[in-house]
């Protein structure tokens, strides 16, 4: 009866109505008034913590004395663009190469929103690299042992997927925590020493590998 009253007010606003049917039009006005309420509160709540860039450095990378910096930009609530890339120039001490270069574009998808829990990604990389004279043991079929009386001068290029989490520390931090693998094809030349300048060989190789590790700080704005 009561939903028959409020529809004959609502089709016809001249008709009167009684008591009980008045009651339930103010209680009905004040039930939409706190959803609205709830709603706009809510709303601005999720306005806070949706940011739209990423400012970030891969701690990872600069224990490896790589320094690096990373931006990663919201494209829709659950898809970002991460790009990263990593330089390092010197040569360590007594003659130890780990010259090299690399960018690496990401897309992301988050499974709640972006910037905060769980995601995957697909990604691309590719640099140049001049390392030499590292004691290092083989690693997933890599030879990494002869970088140890040889020189590698060459670059790369590869694709992977990942998968990461983010925890958010504040509207403004979070930390960061990723892990990928791919496969990479790699064209260098091997040279007897660190310093020696007398090619060895020009080989290509293609492997299976890790091709990302990150644990990123990151700013938001």
């Amino acid at each position: 009866m009561k939903l028959n009253y409020l529809a004959l007010s609502a089709l016809l606003p001249g008709v009167r109505l009684g008591a009980s049917a008045q009651e339930a039009v103010r209680k009905s006005n004040i039930f939409r008034r706190l959803a609205c309420t709830l709603l706009t509160v809510v709303g601005s709540m999720t306005c806070v913590y949706s940011q739209n860039v990423a400012l970030k450095s891969n701690l990872v990378s600069d224990a490896l004395l790589s320094p690096n910096v990373g931006i990663e930009i919201g494209l829709a609530p659950r898809w970002t663009f991460n790009a990263s890339g990593q330089l390092n120039l010197w040569t360590v001490g007594n003659g130890h190469k780990w010259r090299h270069w690399l960018v690496q574009p990401e897309g992301r998808y988050w499974f709640c929103q972006r910037f905060a829990g769980h995601f995957v990604g697909v990604h691309a990389l590719g640099g140049e690299y001049n390392v030499g004279k590292l004691d290092l043991p083989n690693f997933i079929g890599m030879p990494l042992s002869k970088l140890k009386d040889r020189r590698y001068e060459g670059w790369f290029a590869g694709a992977g997927v990942a998968y990461g989490y983010a925890w958010p520390l504040s509207k403004h931090w979070n930390i960061e925590a990723e892990i990928g693998v791919g496969w990479i094809w790699t064209k260098y030349d091997a040279y007897p020493c660190a310093v020696c300048g007398s090619k060895l060989e020009s080989k290509t190789y293609n492997h299976f590998a890790p091709t990302k590790l990150a644990v990123n700080i990151e700013y938001l704005f």
